[in-house]
């Protein structure tokens, strides 16, 4: 295995600037002494939230929810994704503001969301995401205790809340289209045992 300080970093360059990321890439002298450019793109911090809601709790029927009944459900937010056209069923998610631990943006972006504000959270995992190509950590948090709250959406969320079964969650996730951050959080919640 090769260490870090076989690598020498000859040049970063940041090609291209959004209000979503940036992007560009390091030329690196690599161990065997050749040069090779590795693109990045380099995004805020995110985090998932694995939100269980007491199935005697009633999701607000205007939201799109399903009524509780007896087994404890799982928030969740269908949305049209435009980068790849498609509408997915996701848990809700979002980007960790300056200052914010994972467990805070988990609390403010599940209210913001879904309109639900968790009185407890606990952080499951903090990870760094396709590490070919992306400057990127996520974290998955753990949120239940569910209370209304105050849902604000921002300017560019269209999401309908729905909940889903626990006993079901996974193998809705499966369900293409499938997205990379609802399936690594919910096995991660299944692997620690809260789901």
């Amino acid at each position: 295995m090769t260490a870090p300080d076989e690598w020498d970093l000859l040049e970063e360059r940041t090609e291209y600037e959004t209000g979503w990321y940036d992007g560009g890439y390091d030329l690196l002298e690599q161990p065997d002494g050749s040069r090779k450019r590795y693109y990045w793109a380099d995004l805020p911090p995110a985090v998932v939230v694995v939100a269980r809601i007491d199935g005697s709790v009633l999701v607000d029927a205007d939201s799109g929810g399903d009524a509780g009944g007896d087994e404890d459900r799982l928030l969740c937010v269908e949305q049209y994704r435009p980068a790849i056209r498609e509408t997915h069923l996701e848990l809700p998610a979002g980007i960790v503001e300056d200052g914010e631990s994972y467990t805070r943006a988990a609390t403010r972006e599940l209210e913001e969301e879904t309109g639900f504000r968790p009185s407890s959270t606990a952080l499951l995992q903090e990870y760094a995401v396709a590490t070919g190509v992306l400057r990127h950590d996520r974290g998955v948090v753990y949120a239940e205790g569910l209370e209304p709250g105050e849902r604000e959406l921002d300017t560019n969320e269209f999401l309908e809340v729905t909940t889903v079964p626990v006993s079901e969650a996974l193998e809705r996730a499966r369900e293409q289209p499938a997205n990379d951050s609802t399936l690594s959080a919910l096995l991660l919640a299944k692997e620690d045992g809260v789901l």
